[in-house]
């Protein structure tokens, strides 16, 4: 007899071993109040500090979406009651990839259910829109992208890490006639770098080649009306193919990629991540929509945003932290061990409050496991004062070795 439980328990049993099982903190958000939350457990409920939020702008909290989805409920109800072929395209829904079409500067856009399923689901589909398609995939890239490579079944080549003659000496070598993508990300979401966009553009020009841009941690945060980072680098018009979501900086749900029409209505048509699945509730689909056309107008957030970036980097650096440096709003602070972040983040919940989650193998390589600090718009001065003292003592409490460097936020 198979027994198929102690094999579950057996995988979950390795992860334990290493460090790595990821324990869900039971949270819930307290409306207006964000960062503010309360975490839920079987004995008690208490107040702590959300320091992890990919919710980069508090945008999950404002009146302005809040009410667009309270409007949406009102008017048509909860879900959209089908996929987008049968019964499941509401006006929300053409509005929103109207409206993110304009942001991009592209005749199209298609709303998925999640930017993994976009990636995914996109660039499988374009390996059998395309025979013989060569992906140039940057190593970093995220999970979702590699996914859709594997499934699409092409061939891929992976260039190191933001480095374009890593890529151009792969590009030399695939014939001109043959068709090729390169893929990569504005900001890598784990180490805070941002592309060198203009001169992959420039490659792809040269080799002939279409470009993908993963524009998930940058929508809404840079460029013009938080356009992104290919815009801010003027570049745009360059990008074929854009991923994004609605879910970080604008603070909702949902994925989606902009692109040429003809692009859009192929992948539309063909690809079963889109085809398959029920669409976004419309009240998502409003609440996003007023979040891109605020954030379209408004700088306040994403000025305060930077802001509060710089100012926290600064702190933890002046405290002797070891923050990973980068040019973006990712504060990321190095342990290397699974067990130890594992343990600080533990202690800072349990002893501060303060709720930040280890960031472990497979999101990030072993030995450079970490914290992923996300400050916000929303984060204090009192807030910050608290995160860097309490890190502080857990961290000389914990012997881990600190840093020389002081100069990450200048």
């Amino acid at each position: 007899m198979i027994e198929y439980s102690a094999i579950f328990d057996h995988a979950v049993g390795r992860l334990r071993k290493e460090g790595r099982y990821r324990v869900f903190a039971d949270i819930i958000r307290t409306c207006g109040a964000f960062p503010r939350a309360v975490l839920c457990k079987a004995d008690a409920y208490r107040g702590i500090t959300v320091w992890c939020s990919n919710d980069y702008l508090g945008m999950g909290q404002s009146d302005v979406v809040r009410m667009a989805m309270h409007r949406a409920i009102d008017e048509v109800g909860a879900g959209s009651g089908g996929t987008r072929n049968i019964s499941g395209t509401t006006h929300y829904h053409v509005e929103l990839e109207a409206e993110i079409a304009d942001l991009h500067g592209k005749e199209a856009a298609l709303l998925f259910t999640s930017a993994f399923v976009a990636n995914d689901a996109t660039l499988s589909t374009l390996a059998s829109l395309l025979p013989d398609l060569v992906i140039f995939s940057d190593e970093l890239n995220h999970a979702s992208m590699i996914e859709g490579m594997r499934r699409g079944g092409g061939q891929k080549l992976i260039f190191d890490h933001n480095d374009t003659e890593s890529l151009e000496r792969l590009l030399r070598v695939v014939p001109r006639d043959a068709p090729k993508l390169i893929a990569f990300e504005s900001v890598y979401s784990m180490d805070g770098h941002i592309a060198p966009v203009e001169r992959i553009c420039d490659l792809a020009e040269k080799y002939e080649a279409l470009t993908y841009i993963d524009e998930v941690h940058s929508v809404g945060l840079y460029g013009p009306g938080g356009s992104g980072i290919a815009a801010r680098e003027k570049q745009a018009q360059r990008i074929d193919i854009v991923n994004g979501t609605l879910a970080k900086g604008y603070g909702v749900m949902g994925g989606y990629i902009a692109a040429s029409r003809e692009c859009c209505d192929a992948i539309r048509s063909l690809a079963p991540g889109f085809i398959f699945t029920t669409s976004l509730a419309p009240a998502i689909a409003a609440g996003s929509l007023a979040s891109i056309r605020h954030l379209k107008t408004s700088e306040v957030e994403r000025e305060r945003h930077q802001q509060r970036a710089r100012e926290l980097k600064r702190r933890l650096c002046a405290a002797g932290l070891p923050v990973m440096d980068n040019p973006s709003h990712i504060v990321p602070v190095l342990v290397g061990d699974p067990v130890l972040c594992k343990k600080l983040t533990d202690n800072l919940l349990e002893r501060f409050s303060i709720y930040i989650q280890p960031i472990n193998y497979p999101t990030v390589p072993r030995g450079t496991e970490r914290l992923r600090l996300c400050p916000t718009p929303l984060h204090s001065e009192a807030d910050m004062d608290h995160l860097v003292v309490s890190l502080s003592q857990v961290w000389d409490e914990m012997d881990l070795s600190r840093s020389e460097r002081s100069d990450a936020a200048e």
